[in-house]
């Protein structure tokens, strides 16, 4: 039981991974590859039934034609050796007992007419006879001969067997026949002894081709009669050229008594069967085209591969206008709402179309758009909080700090330091001028700098290791940055760098610009952090505000990202000087102008000189 609910889980889950696209051509798949294999087989089992009964009824008829004319030529036959004992043939061969000439014309009468009964028993078969007689020199046939008794003609012709030659004249315009001849001597036949009677009977290839013709007439192949070395008998419709074609592969492949063929001539295929006439030795063949006999089911077959393709087509079509329409909107759907989920709430879906899936998309970006709004008013209201904070925690810090620059100048000025107190007094001025002026959130970089001055140059009245360096290109200064960015941060490096260790106190500010980016890094050569501690920082800088973490640095982060968006935010790092390296990134607004008034630029440069 454990087993097959893992099974079925498997299957489940490898099934779920594919998408509604791919299962739908897998069905159609599925659907057409067993009928097409079904009719494959079936298709295949008709063609070759019908073959195997093609072969079997063509040889069939063939047997049949060649058994008739074996039949005929055996009648043939047979009335000559019955007419080689007739009284009156014998009486022709006579020994000289004819008494006068009535007599002999008499005889010849009885035997033309015997043999012209015999000639006229069919019109598909006539049949020709003459009688020799050897001892009166004189032959009487059925038919014009055109010689007379040729005792070189008997000589040549007595074999015993049937022969296909000429009437014996040399003619080229006579045509050739059939010959057997049968005597009546007791000698072996195929010799003569010299008062012999013989009885020559034959046939033109005409009765060939009448049988032929015949068979033709009835059968859906085109018969002929063959063999090797001679004049092939033709039916009088034949295809000369098919039949040439053929009778050169029956010369190099001699037919066996009774054989069956498939061959290709001419890019096509025929059955090509032979039967062996018993008495002839010649050869009855048939080519039958296969192609006009199958070609029905092969046009039924290519039909229904054709049909299969076009509804194979149109399935594939039908899928894949479902997945244009229904699963491409779908999956664009589901992308959207996973990346709400991960808190991208820009996200927009846009649709060409205008189905139902369109509304699905409007009401998609409207709720996107409505979340998206109460997100940023919530968030704005959060930072307005952190900004209240961190206003209340600088109101807590800036007397404290005010009074340990008043109690300096007090010294200084008890110890005759004018120089100091002036100094000091110049600074706190300006720097208090700076922060307590809050009508604008933002300055330029330049301003931004200058309290850096300020502040850095009344820190180091106070404590003399503390040395500063500040390199930013001019063309920075004139960008636009949330006020009082920077100050904390640098104050971060005096209190916690540089003042937990004596043998510290250098500061460094350095800015760059590429790639759509401003960079400012603030260095100092304090004990900073260890991997662990700076990992964490930079991690709580991307996660909520918690109750235990302090707000300063996380303030700074998010008014930093509030303004130039989600690629811009404080990195942590090890600084180059040893110490604690904090990297403020914002990204360059597009609406930014580049110059800078020549004024920033010579008071800058005065600062970087007194740095």
């Amino acid at each position: 039981m454990g087993f097959s609910q893992a099974f079925m889980f498997v299957k489940e889950r490898s099934w779920s991974r594919f998408s509604l696209f791919a299962k739908m051509n897998s069905l159609i798949i599925v659907l057409f590859v067993p009928i097409i294999i079904v009719y494959t087989y079936s298709n295949n089992v008709t063609f070759d039934v019908v073959s195997k009964e093609l072969q079997e009824s063509n040889t069939k008829q063939l047997t049949f034609l060649s058994s008739q004319i074996d039949s005929r030529i055996n009648q043939m036959m047979d009335f000559s050796v019955v007419f080689s004992r007739d009284p009156n043939v014998r009486k022709f061969n006579g020994l000289g007992i004819w008494e006068d000439r009535y007599d002999r014309m008499q005889t010849r009468f009885v035997i033309q007419e015997k043999m012209m009964l015999q000639s006229g028993l069919t019109d598909v078969w006539p049949s020709r006879y003459a009688v020799y007689s050897q001892q009166n020199k004189d032959v009487i046939s059925n038919y014009d001969k055109p010689t007379g008794y040729d005792e070189n003609y008997l000589i040549q012709n007595m074999s015993g067997k049937w022969t296909y030659s000429d009437d014996g004249t040399g003619s080229s315009s006579s045509s050739k026949a059939f010959y057997w001849f049968h005597s009546d001597s007791i000698a072996p036949q195929g010799t003569l002894t010299g008062s012999d009677l013989v009885v020559e009977a034959s046939f033109s290839s005409e009765n060939i081709q009448n049988m032929l013709d015949t068979y033709k007439t009835g059968g859906q192949g085109d018969p002929f009669f063959y063999h090797k070395g001679e004049t092939p008998i033709l039916n009088r419709t034949a295809d000369q050229k098919l039949t040439a074609e053929l009778i050169g592969y029956l010369d190099k492949h001699s037919p066996d008594s009774s054989t069956q063929h498939v061959i290709s001539l001419g890019h096509k295929n025929y059955l090509v069967s032979s039967v062996k006439s018993s008495y002839l030795e010649w050869y009855l063949v048939d080519v039958v085209p296969l192609d006009r006999i199958l070609g029905p089911i092969s046009v039924s077959r290519n039909l229904f591969y054709v049909s299969m393709l076009l509804l194979f087509v149109v399935g594939i079509s039908a899928s894949i206008l479902l997945y244009q329409n229904v699963q491409r909107p779908i999956k664009k759907l589901i992308k959207g709402l996973r990346r709400v989920q991960r808190g991208d709430y820009s996200v927009r879906l846009h649709s060409e179309d205008h189905n139902e899936f369109s509304f699905l998309f409007y009401r998609f970006n409207d709720m996107s758009h409505q979340i998206q709004d109460l997100i940023e008013n919530v968030f704005n209201e959060k930072i307005r909080a952190r900004e209240a904070t961190l206003k209340q925690l600088q109101a807590q810090i800036n007397p404290h700090f005010l009074y340990n620059c008043l109690g300096f100048i007090i010294n200084m000025a008890q110890m005759k330091d004018e120089e100091a107190v002036v100094s000091m007094a110049y600074n706190l001025s300006a720097y208090y001028r700076y922060t307590t002026r809050m009508e604008r959130d933002t300055a330029t970089l330049d301003d931004e700098v200058r309290l850096l001055i300020n502040y850095l140059d009344i820190q180091k009245l106070r404590n003399g290791r503390i040395e500063y360096h500040i390199d930013i290109p001019q063309e920075m200064l004139s960008y636009s940055i949330p006020r009082l960015l920077l100050q904390p941060i640098v104050e971060n490096s005096v209190i916690h760098g540089v003042g937990k260790s004596y043998s510290s106190g250098e500061i460094r500010i350095s800015g760059e610009c590429s790639g759509g980016e401003c960079r400012v890094y603030i260095d100092d050569d304090g004990p900073g952090l260890s991997p662990e501690q700076q990992e964490a920082l930079n991690r709580k800088m991307r996660e909520p505000l918690q109750e235990e973490m302090g707000c300063g640095l996380w303030n700074t982060n998010q008014r930093l990202i509030h303004q130039f968006g989600n690629h811009s935010a404080l990195h942590f790092t090890e600084s180059p000087l040893g110490g604690f390296r904090t990297e403020i990134v914002w990204e360059i607004p597009a609406q930014e102008e580049q110059p800078l008034p020549t004024k920033l630029q010579g008071d800058t440069a005065n600062a970087n000189d007194h740095c």
